[in-house]
């Protein structure tokens, strides 16, 4: 199956002015029916019993406790896991997952377990961020996944639906293999973000590695009935499809990635969906990978029922800095002059908003594309132009400059200046090098949680200002025979480096450092980890067993001796065709840019609340979200953290939002972007809120679930008025 062509639009841009905004699907509030809160995945709620005058008198109105037993003889599950689920209500009935991804129903009203279901234990633990409502008549289904299996459950009973698929399940590998001289059937394939259900199609996006292991990040559609492929778009294209010729030959049989993680929106009444993709693998170097890489980095426009595409547009060319975009497109319908305008709305993780024409995919605000550096690695071919939106402004800042050195104190200061005069990076698009640069857009600008817009046309966006280093190694110097290194170190670098680094220090929860996992896993547990994966981390079952031996053995410091170069797995330049694909530079260093205590080497704010009226592209305001208790109580001004979630409005006058380090969950006033409820939850709300209505009584949902670094929480907690 291949890419089915109109015509490709790209790179047109027209300024527009008095826009007005309204939402584009009517609801009524009482449920809360699918990701996002609506298909349009606007995160607002028309209901009013909850607002600014009586917020405050929010109390918790029941509990449901997820939470399960480690099992201690299972090394994916030995350890508490965290939830980072957006949960549906539908009809009254709450559905969501367990930390161990078992997928539950609620009455909405009381917390009460109606069901729940047990997924297969052979399929792998990855995060699992919501699921999918289908009726039909009198047949209703939740479809979610866990691992790479897509699960089809009966809503009323939580019985699975044995004929969809092969018995209640499709595999997700499903429709990658065509034309490619290696099998993805071992690779790691999951889907993070829920797929999105037009009429009886489901279309599915998908997370895999981000090293040269990667599978393609092909997007495809499934039968809800039936289970059967009905589609596949090419996200990496394939001969005689409009963009191979944005890569080298044959690229797409080796180069994995370029998918879609982080959902999907969908307009029903045009019957196309919308959504974002990521970078190609493998992050950091693109030196066989010339050209401006389509369809990554890309907000794309396809026919829901088919697979056409009907229209495309790059954010970044040939991206060397992992700008993946974070969550699903915004779809708002603007007004001007009278005349209304369907528009996609995107926020990116450099912290960038898009607003495009949703038929012609052309931006509704000014775009400049402007030269950028081309300095990059031997063997690089770094892009020379980049976009540069004009409005909005950018939602963080673009670039580390000395006047935002940290100021927290005199010795955090010295201590970040002495390391930043190193490395200081000046553009934003400065091609990673083995000297180090420092940039935003990894864990900064806007991340999974989404954002929210309101009828009124504004949009509510958490920010984090997070700057990250990040020094690149040749991969060929590891193995000269001046410098050869064991099997097992190769075998790192090749498939785990990306991540966790050369120096295996990693930064913080996303990306753990490995340099003690002695002292926390036992050769056992790392060896089955590395075959099934957990969470982020992909699986590994395509290297063979005594390679996955060779790399515990690297990491337990156990190897007896060098190996010769022979040994270690070729440069994909030295390898061409060869999968996996290794690329000739890989991260050395990849790290937050802190101070010695660990805290943001950058002034504060470091996370932010917004509001950005779609209008006119102006900020209404911005605020700090989060804090710091230990740094408030020594007289600094709030600082705001980084935050893993995304906001909820109201036409109460409300945005709800969780999601801080701080573990609270607050309201704000939509007008002034002032706290005006707030609540410690027992541990991080690191999902995004929703509301519905049960009875005449209105609710607010967050799943607790904790993680990122902090202690493991297990319950969705409902608060409602006293």
């Amino acid at each position: 199956m291949h890419n089915v062509l109109t015509v490709g639009l790209l790179l047109g841009s027209c300024l527009m002015s008095g826009m007005e905004l309204r939402n584009t699907a009517p609801d009524t509030g009482k449920d809360w029916p699918a990701y996002g809160g609506n298909k349009a995945g606007n995160r607002h709620s028309p209901l009013t019993r909850i607002n600014t005058e009586n917020v405050r008198n929010l109390q918790v109105a029941w509990q449901y406790d997820a939470s399960e037993k480690p099992d201690p003889n299972d090394p994916a599950r030995k350890r508490g896991r965290a939830i980072q689920c957006q949960p549906i209500v539908v009809n009254g009935i709450l559905y969501g997952t367990t930390p161990e991804l078992k997928l539950f129903a609620l009455k909405a009203g009381t917390g009460e377990q109606l069901w729940k279901f047990e997924p297969s234990k052979n399929d792998r633990l990855n995060s699992n961020r919501g699921v999918m409502y289908w009726e039909n008549g009198n047949e209703k289904r939740i479809l979610y996944t866990v691992g790479s299996s897509l699960y089809a459950v009966n809503a009323e009973n939580g019985q699975i639906v044995s004929s969809f698929g092969t018995d209640g399940r499709v595999d997700l590998h499903e429709g990658l293999q065509t034309n490619l001289d290696h099998d993805v059937s071992k690779l790691s394939v999951t889907a993070t973000s829920p797929g999105i259900i037009y009429r009886n199609t489901v279309v599915m996006g998908s997370s895999v590695s981000e090293s040269g292991d990667a599978a393609p990040g092909h997007v495809r559609a499934f039968d809800v009935v039936t289970g059967k492929l009905k589609w596949v778009f090419h996200t990496i294209p394939q001969p005689g499809e409009l963009g191979y010729d944005t890569w080298p030959k044959d690229a797409y049989k080796r180069i994995g990635a370029t998918n879609n993680w982080s959902g999907l929106s969908l307009d029903e009444k045009r019957g196309v969906v919308y959504f974002g993709t990521g970078s190609p693998a493998s992050d950091f170097y693109g030196g066989d990978r010339k050209g401006a890489n389509l369809f990554a980095n890309c907000i794309l426009a396809l026919e829901a029922e088919t697979g056409r595409m009907k229209w495309y547009y790059q954010t970044i060319h040939h991206d060397l800095w992992d700008r993946d975009h974070p969550s699903p497109p915004n779809l708002i319908t603007l007004k001007r002059n009278g005349k209304t305008v369907d528009a996609v709305v995107q926020a990116t993780k450099d912290g960038l908003v898009y607003v495009l024409d949703r038929d012609k995919g052309t931006s509704l605000f000014p775009v400049e594309e402007r030269k950028v550096p081309t300095n990059g690695l031997p063997g690089e071919h770094p892009y020379p132009t980049q976009k540069y939106p004009l409005k909005p402004l950018p939602l963080n800042r673009q670039v580390y400059t000395e006047a935002d050195l940290t100021d927290l104190s005199p010795e955090a200061h010295a201590y970040v200046k002495e390391r930043f005069l190193k490395i200081k990076t000046d553009n934003k698009f400065a091609p990673p090098n083995t000297t180090g640069t420092l940039l935003f857009g990894y864990s900064g600008g806007a991340e999974w949680g989404g954002n929210a817009i309101d009828p009124q046309g504004i949009l509510y966006q958490n920010v984090n200002e997070d700057p990250w280093e990040l020094v690149m190694t040749e991969r060929a110097s590891l193995t000269t025979q001046k410098n050869p290194v064991t099997a097992g170190n190769a075998l790192y670098t090749a498939n785990c480096a990306a991540c966790h680094g050369q120096d295996r220090r990693g930064s913080g929860p996303e990306l753990p450092g490995l340099v003690d996992i002695g002292k926390k896993r036992s050769a056992e547990e790392i060896k089955t980890l590395l075959k099934t994966g957990s969470g982020r981390m992909p699986s590994f079952q395509h290297l063979s067993e005594k390679d996955r031996d060779a790399i515990v053995a690297f990491l337990l410091n156990r190897e007896t001796g060098p190996a010769t170069v022979a040994s270690a797995p070729a440069p994909a330049a030295t390898n061409p065709g060869g999968f996996p694909y290794v690329p000739a530079y890989v991260s050395k260093v990849w790290q937050r840019f802190t101070d010695q205590d660990g805290y943001p080497g950058i002034k504060p704010p470091w996370g932010t609340l917004n509001a950005i009226d779609l209008n006119t592209g102006e900020y209404l305001w911005r605020v700090p979200l989060g804090e710091y208790p230990e740094l408030t109580k020594k007289g600094i001004p709030i600082t705001g953290t980084d935050s893993y979630g995304g906001p909820l409005s109201t036409a109460g006058g409300l945005v709800f939002i969780a999601g801080t380090r701080d573990e609270k969950i607050r309201a704000f006033d939509k007008k002034t972007g002032k706290v005006v409820w707030e609540y410690q939850l027992p541990a991080g709300g690191f999902a995004t809120p929703i509301t519905y209505e049960v009875d005449g009584k209105q609710y607010v949902v967050i799943a607790a679930g904790g993680g990122r670094g902090q202690k493991i929480g297990g319950n969705y907690i409902a608060f409602a008025l006293k």
